[in-house]
């Protein structure tokens, strides 16, 4: 199992200069290569691989004094990264040709904003020392390292990366022994997702939605007039765009958290998890798209899948078609037809009321159950008292979502 564990890095004046002069010199290796693989197939329709350019390296730093200076492996996993982005092209080529809807998109350039991350082979110019890091032409660096890396695990790789305000991390890439977790006992929770409320429980709770993006959004307005009368590349044009990405990074910061808490609690508390399987793509193409952003279910859902493998408790994914319109009552299951307006349910034939997102989320919960089972994995301890679902035999064992 890998997993990747993110520490913020402070380095000073001088390391920051040099950490950016690496990072630039592996932008310039990455956008020749990709000039050669072009070149070659325009003018000779020859097909370049990793390989022939990797074995051009030695060659190059002999006579080229910048990528003679940088470290020698990540130099190789620059062009391997360039290679993978001709994969993703060829396969997306292939998927077009039997009907698929994605767009081949040729490998681009990189610019200097979109290129922010250096690939090193841990071990060989990078390591970690004394509580510190040490770079290779950089020297030791001060390391926040918040949580420790787990007994017995081996870190791979290491990635140093940019963000866009400037700050330097690094990414360590950590295989642990797979773990043979049982799925462990536990209350069952269906969860609907939703705009006006974060996430409805079949429980009743409903998690407020922080609209983060929403809060900051008038600041962000006032900025970017600021900067619209400002003249392009004039150091008060620079200055508040530089403003401008620090409250965005502040906003993606205070979302991730919030997400990073409540998954964290939800994975602790249940050992069921029965959540909607969404086309979040199409939704953000919608009227609500910048809502659909704010909210960042894609986010979300990953968190609560990956946190959900390593503990040990099952997620399953539902479709969430007619969910809102069909009673929850037991022995009922009648479809109540409703609008986006109507925000309670009331059944006309078993009498049953309850909140429209509470109505659906006790669906999913059901709706999970009847899946996981159809699936046979049996489990057995059933949903929570209180919940308004037949108590019928559950599930264990952990589905993608």
């Amino acid at each position: 199992m890998l997993l990747s564990y993110k520490f913020r890095l402070y380095p000073n004046t001088e390391q920051r200069q040099t950490l950016d002069r690496i990072l630039e010199t592996h932008r310039q290796v990455y956008n020749a290569a990709l000039q050669e693989r072009r070149d070659a197939w325009k003018r000779c329709g020859v097909s370049i691989r990793y390989t022939d350019q990797a074995n051009q390296l030695k060659a190059i730093r002999s006579f080229d004094a910048d990528i003679a200076w940088c470290n020698y492996s990540s130099l190789q996993q620059t062009l391997r990264r360039l290679n993978k982005a001709f994969e993703a092209f060829f396969r997306r080529i292939r998927a077009a040709r039997t009907g698929s809807s994605q767009k081949p998109g040729y490998p681009r350039f990189k610019g200097r904003n979109w290129f922010k991350s250096v690939c090193y082979v841990y071990g060989d110019g990078i390591k970690l020392r004394d509580g510190r890091l040490y770079v290779q032409n950089v020297g030791l660096m001060r390391l926040f390292q918040h949580r420790p890396i787990p007994d017995g695990s081996t870190i791979k790789m290491a990635v140093l990366k940019r963000d866009r305000v400037g700050n330097w991390y690094v990414i360590l890439q950590v295989e642990l022994p797979d773990l043979d977790i049982d799925h462990r006992k536990g209350p069952a929770v269906g969860i609907d997702m939703g705009l006006t409320h974060f996430a409805t429980l079949s429980t009743g709770e409903m998690v407020e939605n922080p609209r983060w993006f929403r809060k900051s959004e008038v600041k962000l307005a006032l900025l970017q007039r600021k900067r619209a009368r400002c003249r392009r590349s004039s150091h008060r044009y620079r200055e508040l765009s530089r403003q401008i990405r620090r409250l965005h990074q502040h906003i993606a910061n205070q979302r991730r958290d919030f997400q990073h808490k409540l998954s964290a609690r939800l994975v602790r508390e249940y050992g069921f998890i029965a959540v909607e399987d969404l086309n979040i793509l199409g939704l953000c193409r919608s009227h609500v798209s910048k809502s659909m952003g704010d909210a960042a279910w894609a986010q979300f859902l990953h968190m609560l899948a990956y946190k959900a493998g390593r503990a040990g408790t099952l997620v399953e994914g539902i479709n969430p078609d007619g969910t809102s319109q069909i009673c929850s009552a037991p022995n009922c299951g009648r479809v109540v037809p409703k609008t986006l307006s109507d925000r309670q349910h009331i059944c006309p034939h078993c009498g049953f009321t309850a909140p429209r997102d509470v109505n659906a989320a006790l669906n999913i919960l059901r709706l999970g159950f009847n899946q996981a089972a159809s699936r046979g994995r049996a489990r057995t301890e059933p949903p929570r008292k209180g919940f308004l679902v037949p108590q019928r035999a559950g599930v264990a064992g952990c589905s993608p979502l």
